[in-house]
């Protein structure tokens, strides 16, 4: 198992998470729907992942770097740390661990 795999399973897990938290303080029926499909997106990617299916790594990347898109322009609009800015950092985090780990494996 390789740090990518691990990077997908956790930045899902706190999608989810952060979908959930969001549900119950605003009641934000769209943050636990957009929450739950990105975050069980990337555990299926980290599932192939380990399957050792090379397709599970590009969606990944693609829902991570979709993800950090769209929470950086959420923290641009609320100058607020929380959750936007945190998701951001750590979802730039998790890309380039994915990123460095496709370069070394190929």
């Amino acid at each position: 198992m390789n740090l990518s795999i691990i990077a997908a399973f956790a930045y899902g897990v706190l999608a989810i998470v952060g979908g959930i938290i969001g549900y119950i303080q605003a009641r934000s029926k769209v943050s636990l729907l957009s929450g739950s499909i990105s975050g069980l997106l990337l555990v299926f990617a980290a599932f192939f992942q380990l399957q050792g299916q090379n397709w599970g790594s590009i969606l990944a990347l693609i829902v991570t770097a979709v993800l950090v898109v769209v929470f950086a322009v959420r923290l641009a609009k609320t100058r607020k740390f929380m959750p936007a800015g945190l998701m951001t950092i750590l979802g730039m985090l998790a890309l380039a661990v994915m990123v460095s780990q496709m370069v070394a494996l190929r």
